[in-house]
């Protein structure tokens, strides 16, 4: 059982995870990775499908808000949510202003947390360490491929919610850049901005959509290569680095 101290810092994360959402070559899932709720928060979201709701209607809301840990997914998202609401502007701001300190913040905590990750992957083998450079090879050549051109269509919106929520689910691989990318994050950012409900909508139904596919696919992969993942993910993180600096 959890304490209001522990669910206050739990909000406090997810408010950390989408403040780090909003910076383009910085990953919520770092955050998460970082602060210790990563294997909770992959495998939640897993859990959740059509078993769900039939759950739901033979059990009702209580049955379905405990079996399926949702109080866990509500804090963190009421946090998340909070920060997209209240620094949305805020971190625009600061990346027109101030981005060589808005980097230089993010990029330290990144450094200082990596080497702290990869001692989690015992033993030290040379596996180990063909995974972590792997993972750099694999973050360094996604984020080095060149933005589209922008679109704020709705579909292009709920397309690019898809692909840009599995990059969220990775640290090191951040959401915000494979936006950047696709040509989408300013029509995303404008969009928060001033509130346009139908292009939030569409990239929220597309975040919804590549979320409940790819968390599967992650947790299975968790489950049955622990150690291999955190290793690739270490990559991931240190990969980063390069777009971040």
């Amino acid at each position: 059982m959890r304490s209001l101290k522990d669910w206050s810092g739990l909000a406090a994360k997810g408010f950390a995870m989408g403040s780090a959402d909003l910076v383009p070559g910085v990953s919520g899932g770092t955050i998460a990775f970082i602060t210790g709720i990563y294997d909770e928060l992959i495998s939640t979201i897993a859990g959740l499908g059509i078993d769900t709701l039939k759950d739901l209607f033979k059990g009702g809301l209580k049955l379905v808000w405990t079996k399926y840990n949702l109080s866990f997914l509500a804090v963190l998202g009421l946090g998340l949510i909070s920060a997209v609401i209240a620094l949305s502007g805020s971190i625009h701001w600061l990346q027109i202003e101030y981005p060589t300190e808005l980097r230089a913040f993010f990029f330290g905590l990144v450094l200082a947390s990596a080497p702290i990750l990869s001692r989690e992957v015992k033993p030290n083998t040379i596996r180990k360490y063909l995974m972590i450079l792997l993972g750099v090879l694999i973050a360094v050549t996604i984020t080095s491929l060149p933005p589209a051109v922008q679109s704020n269509s709705p579909l292009f919106l709920t397309i690019s919610g898809a692909i840009a929520i599995c990059a969220m689910l990775l640290p090191g691989i951040s959401g915000s850049f494979i936006l950047l990318i696709l040509g989408a994050y300013t029509p995303v950012i404008t969009a928060l901005s001033n509130f346009d409900i139908l292009r939030i909508g569409a990239f929220a139904v597309g975040a919804l959509i590549g979320l409940l596919t790819f968390s599967r696919v992650l947790s299975r992969i968790l489950k049955n290569h622990h150690s291999t993942t955190i290793a690739l993910l270490t990559g991931f993180l240190l990969g980063s680095l390069h777009v971040i600096w």
